[in-house]
């Protein structure tokens, strides 16, 4: 039997009034749910290592690099032919010979002769001489004929002397203190004038010929070609496995610029280069490769950083006084491998960061290690510790 129109009435009634206390309730939950809290969010700055700047006398150093070579190399050749019949025992690739010594000798035989033959004309001649002037002061002789004696008796000297020089020219010595760089002939071996007998140099002292660029130069106080002058030089090479140094002198610079490098050679000196003078001198050979650092000017007011810490064109990047980065442009004297030389553009006191930092922006904070913990960033967010009302 269908429920009659009030009974439906009345269940409407209850469904709409248990709907409307549940939404009372709802209501009254989230009234009473607490505010949300508010937590820190801490962002910690950059930690960076800085340096303060100062000004100082600095005396620069260039560096370059070269080969030893010989101050003095001869080309030994033959003046004369004939066999050679001696060679001296320290004729040999590293032999070291005094000067004057004798290296080689040609067989004099023949010029022997020819200076006995030249002193015998020249005897005749002489003889030849004195009878035509005493017949020309007796009136039995033109003044043609003394005058024909004589050039013959000139001729006859200028022959002995050639017989004598040539004579002198079997004897292969050098007039320097040296070594032998190369042999070509040995015992026995006929030669002909030019033959090419071997190779020797000077070992009083070697030079070194160092490249340098304009700039280069700018910073150095170097003798000018015609002038006397030195400069020191350190020199250092690898010897038996060890790195060792030599003091020398640049004595000059050559008066060109290369036309392929652009640079200009100054010429080092090394005495005594083979320690022969000196038991307790390391021998530093010719053809050795060489790297030199040479003593420049010395300047005043003048700002020495790291070379690493120079960025982008010529930029040192600054901790300001309230923390911050900024980046500068300065004024760079020069640079080598290690330092970077700043002539303006900063003031003592200032800081330059060290850290390499990889897109550094003008304003960003960072604390300096060493300093006092920076004030931290503070930000301050709304945080639910449970769903709002619409469930997110």
């Amino acid at each position: 039997m269908s429920p009659t129109p009030k009974r439906r009435l009345a269940r409407f009634l209850v469904i709409v009034a248990i709907i409307g206390i549940a939404g009372l309730i709802a209501v009254a939950l989230v009234k009473a749910k607490p505010p949300p809290e508010k937590k820190e969010l801490t962002k910690t700055s950059m930690l960076v290592e800085a340096m303060p700047l100062e000004r100082t006398t600095v005396t620069f150093s260039i560096d370059s690099q070269g080969n030893v070579q010989p101050r003095t190399e001869t080309v030994l050749s033959a003046e004369v032919s004939g066999s050679i019949v001696g060679v001296a025992d320290n004729f040999v690739a590293g032999g070291v010979f005094r000067a004057g010594e004798v290296l080689l000798r040609i067989d004099p035989s023949n010029y022997t002769v020819a200076v006995e033959q030249a002193k015998a004309l020249l005897a005749q001649r002489q003889i030849e001489y004195d009878g035509a002037l005493k017949l020309k002061q007796s009136g039995y002789q033109a003044d043609a004929s003394v005058a024909s004696a004589a050039a013959a008796l000139a001729s006859a000297r200028a022959g002995l002397t050639r017989a004598e020089r040539d004579l002198q020219r079997t004897k292969i010595s050098l007039p320097y203190d040296g070594m032998v760089k190369a042999k070509d002939v040995d015992l026995g071996q006929f030669v002909n004038p030019g033959s090419r007998l071997g190779v020797t140099f000077a070992t009083d002292y070697a030079e070194v010929r160092l490249p340098l660029s304009d700039q280069d130069l700018a910073f150095l106080d170097l003798p000018e070609p015609g002038e006397k002058g030195v400069a020191p030089v350190l020199l250092e090479a690898t010897r038996k496995g060890l790195r060792q140094t030599w003091e020398a002198v640049i004595t000059r610079t050559e008066g060109v610029v290369d036309e392929s490098t652009r640079v200009t050679y100054a010429v080092a000196r090394l005495d005594d280069p083979y320690g022969l003078r000196s038991d307790a001198a390391q021998p530093l050979p010719v053809g050795s490769f060489v790297s030199a650092r040479i003593e420049g000017v010395t300047m005043a007011d003048v700002v020495r950083v790291p070379r690493s810490v120079l960025r982008g064109r010529n930029e040192l990047l600054f901790v300001e006084q309230d923390n911050t980065l900024r980046l500068r442009n300065v004024a760079v004297l020069r640079t080598d491998k290690d330092y970077a030389y700043i002539m303006s553009g900063t003031e003592p006191g200032e800081r330059v960061v060290l850290t390499a930092i990889e897109s550094p922006v003008n304003g960003m904070v960072v604390r300096v290690a060493g300093d006092e913990p920076s004030t931290r960033v503070v930000e301050t967010a709304t945080t639910a510790s449970e769903p709002d009302s619409a469930g997110n």
